[in-house]
């Protein structure tokens, strides 16, 4: 299958909605999850989390690559200089590794119909490009790493399997299912 990729500008926010549907992706999300403090979030869960992330996109910041198979959105991926993430900051299980520089790639949706298609890995490539475009030369992803089968809502920071594809290395083990894993750009 052949897939499209565009960077998440304000003249795509209809393509978002339609792509994260009425529940936001996942549970009112809206991929602010990383944006925000726990209690921001769960504060913002559905309307409010929409709009703070219309708001990024009309502010001019580019908060993640979209996927299009025949001009269909069907993918997504968020991504951005570590230091935009406040959650990351604050998570015990995911500091910084060294003081470099780095963007990360926090967070993927991916249409039910093109799960299991190779397109998470196409996803981070997409992102690697944009971040090298834009600067960064160091991209890091936080995967899980299942020991068995894991139902896909679990699987919305990416998996191992899909950072190695897409060239990536483990840099850190915070517990055994997370991992830091890294790529120069």
């Amino acid at each position: 299958m052949r897939f499209r990729f565009a960077p998440a500008s304000a003249s795509r926010w209809k393509d978002v909605e339609e792509l994260f549907g009425p529940r936001g992706a996942c549970a009112g999300c809206w991929c602010m999850w990383w944006r925000f403090s726990r209690r921001d979030w769960v504060a913002g869960k559905g309307e409010g989390n929409r709009r703070a992330l219309r708001k990024l996109m009309r502010d001019g910041i580019t908060p993640g690559i979209i996927a299009y198979a025949d001009g269909k959105p069907v993918g997504w991926v968020a991504l951005a200089p570590r230091e935009e993430y406040v959650r990351l900051a604050s998570a015990r299980t995911l500091k910084p590794i060294d003081t470099r520089p780095v963007w990360s790639v926090s967070c993927f949706f991916v249409a039910r119909p093109y799960r299991g298609r190779g397109l998470m890995t196409r996803l981070i490539e997409a992102a690697a490009s944009f971040a090298r475009k834009h600067g960064a030369t160091l991209l890091e992803g936080y995967p899980t790493n299942p020991k068995r089968k894991t139902s896909d809502v679990f699987l919305y920071t990416g998996t191992r399997g899909a950072f190695t594809r897409a060239g990536f290395e483990v840099a850190a083990r915070p517990t055994k299912s997370a991992l830091i894993m890294r790529r120069a750009l």
